[in-house]
């Protein structure tokens, strides 16, 4: 063997700008082995051969194709195998837009949510459209005395589908229309999940239509509700109107976004017929 025409594994990390920890590793499964190893030194050496595999590597590699899939490719060369190959790859490629897209989709969904938190004014009483939504909804009576309680029913809503409720949309608390014509707001009737249009869940869903609404935004969590729920409630006798419909209480801004508490923003929405 020729050494003179064979390159060490240094100046092979130089040339193609490749760390040394990948090209061991590359050899470590066997994907890539040098064309000569010094029984003395140990040292690694490459040549041609090893820099066209190393470019297929490397092009493949470019194309997020596991290594797995490589290797497969690479001891079953042939034009039929990579076109099935670059196929498949194709496909990935395409189910990854998609999931970049909606998580874009997310991202812009929780930064207009923010946006609107923050630039509404909070402690006036406003008549809305709430638009037409899909929820997911789990009767579960409790009582919210501090941020701990949440975490029980949101776990049991975290369960219910394979998607991490954490990366779906609003989750909000509800009490129903009777208990509100009573003016018992001391403890919810379950708890909801308010789904956006992207949002995968396969599990049993209630869609909601557009919604006349009494909304009120407070700075505090569900922990002050109770007054916020009065003013409400109070608005809804004054004018007349009748409730339709279970409360809807979101934390728009909390823990999630701030550790001040004193930045935390709530939304409660009552529907009602004028």
């Amino acid at each position: 063997m020729d050494k003179n025409k064979l390159f060490s594994i240094g100046e092979v990390s130089r040339l193609f700008h490749v760390s040394v920890s990948s090209l061991r590793h590359y050899e470590n499964i066997e994907l890539l082995t040098p064309a000569y190893i010094s029984p003395d030194s140990g040292y690694r050496y490459y040549g041609a051969e090893q820099f066209e595999v190393f470019n297929t590597i490397r092009y493949l590699r470019v194309l997020d194709m596991p290594l797995s899939e490589i290797e497969d490719f690479l001891k079953n060369r042939d034009i039929n195998c990579i076109e099935e190959k670059l196929c498949q790859q194709k496909q990935a490629v395409l189910k990854k837009q998609q999931e970049l897209k909606r998580i874009e989709q997310k991202i812009d969904h929780r930064l207009n949510w923010l946006t609107d938190a923050e630039n509404t004014p909070l402690d006036i009483i406003s008549l809305i459209a709430l638009p037409a939504c899909r929820i997911v909804w789990m009767d579960d009576p409790l009582k919210i005395e501090g941020s701990a309680d949440m975490e029980a029913p949101i776990r049991k809503l975290d369960q219910s589908d394979a998607e991490a409720v954490v990366f779906l949309g609003k989750v909000g608390l509800g009490i129903s229309a009777e208990h509100l014509k009573k003016a018992e707001t001391a403890q919810y009737d379950g708890i909801f999940l308010i789904l956006d249009q992207e949002d995968i869940f396969t599990g049993e869903t209630m869609e909601l239509p557009e919604t006349l609404c009494v909304r009120l935004r407070f700075r505090g969590s569900h922990t002050e509700a109770q007054d916020p729920y009065k003013k409400l409630l109070h608005y809804i006798g004054r004018h007349k109107m009748q409730i339709v419909g279970f409360s809807r209480e979101v934390t728009l801004i909390d823990y999630g976004v701030t550790n001040d508490t004193k930045k935390f923003v709530t939304e409660i929405c009552i529907p009602v017929r004028a």
